[in-house]
């Protein structure tokens, strides 16, 4: 096999493993997604019904980086000469705004529903759809991580954080809706969830819409990560020049 043939055998390998694990998430999210829906709807809690929109957009964004992975791996060709690795950008940007939209939507539905003090008593059908999805996304978000470092696909790495957040929004869910549950004159909390569920979620998206912009404008790496590259090309460098004067001067 030639050099081409084994770049084009490892991207596709790469390919494969990113794929592997979003399809593995677009499952548990579509099983998320339904499982807090009725159980928000049954539990009588806003901030459960709010995570699973959040799911939601966790479930078309895991499509919106299989096609990142699909052709922003491509090699160069004649109307790509630098490859194609900004379609992989691209899709970590539309996470990233994904998540700021939905943490939108869900930050002024439940300020609404504070401000007006709309009365909701969730039951322990909330909690223990809220506990079952903490679980899920953590594990989600600690496989989908590791992949993404593996393959260094920055849009899978992102979904990883969409995980981390859907995970983070259910801690937040289910510590709200505890405490209505435990004492009813505090149903008030299930809409807070739901508002700390949004800083949460926002959070998240600029970080990632952040890295995805620093691509797109080539910024510099760190300092920190120059001076690492320099120590590491200085030892290479040494090492080179030693293993010469060895073959000069060869001991006798």
């Amino acid at each position: 096999m030639n050099m081409q043939g084994m770049k084009m055998h490892e991207i596709g390998k790469k390919e494969t493993q990113g794929k592997r694990i979003t399809w593995v998430g677009i499952a548990a999210n579509a099983l998320l997604i339904a499982m807090k829906f009725a159980a928000g709807g049954l539990g009588h809690s806003q901030a459960l019904i709010a995570d699973a929109v959040h799911s939601i957009s966790d479930f078309f964004t895991d499509f919106v980086v299989l096609l990142g992975l699909r052709f922003g791996r491509k090699p160069p060709d004649e109307t790509h000469h630098f490859g194609h690795g900004r379609i992989e950008t691209i899709a970590s940007a539309v996470v990233g705004v994904a998540l700021i939209v939905v943490a939108v939507f869900i930050g002024v539905s439940a300020t609404w529903n504070i401000y007006h003090h709309v009365e909701r008593r969730p039951t322990w059908i909330a909690i223990a759809a809220a506990a079952i999805s903490i679980v899920v996304k953590e594990i989600l978000y600690r496989y989908t991580v590791i992949v993404g470092r593996r393959i260094r696909s920055q849009a899978v790495i992102a979904n990883a954080w969409h995980h981390r957040s859907d995970a983070l929004s259910s801690v937040a869910v289910l510590i709200g809706v505890t405490g209505a549950q435990i004492r009813p004159g505090w149903h008030i909390l299930d809409a807070y969830a739901a508002l700390l569920v949004s800083f949460f979620i926002v959070k998240v998206g600029i970080d990632v819409l952040g890295g995805a912009m620093r691509e797109f404008a080539d910024t510099a790496p760190k300092p920190e990560m120059i001076e690492r590259i320099r120590g590491k090309l200085t030892i290479s460098l040494i090492s080179n020049e030693e293993a010469h004067n060895d073959l000069a001067n060869p001991v006798m």
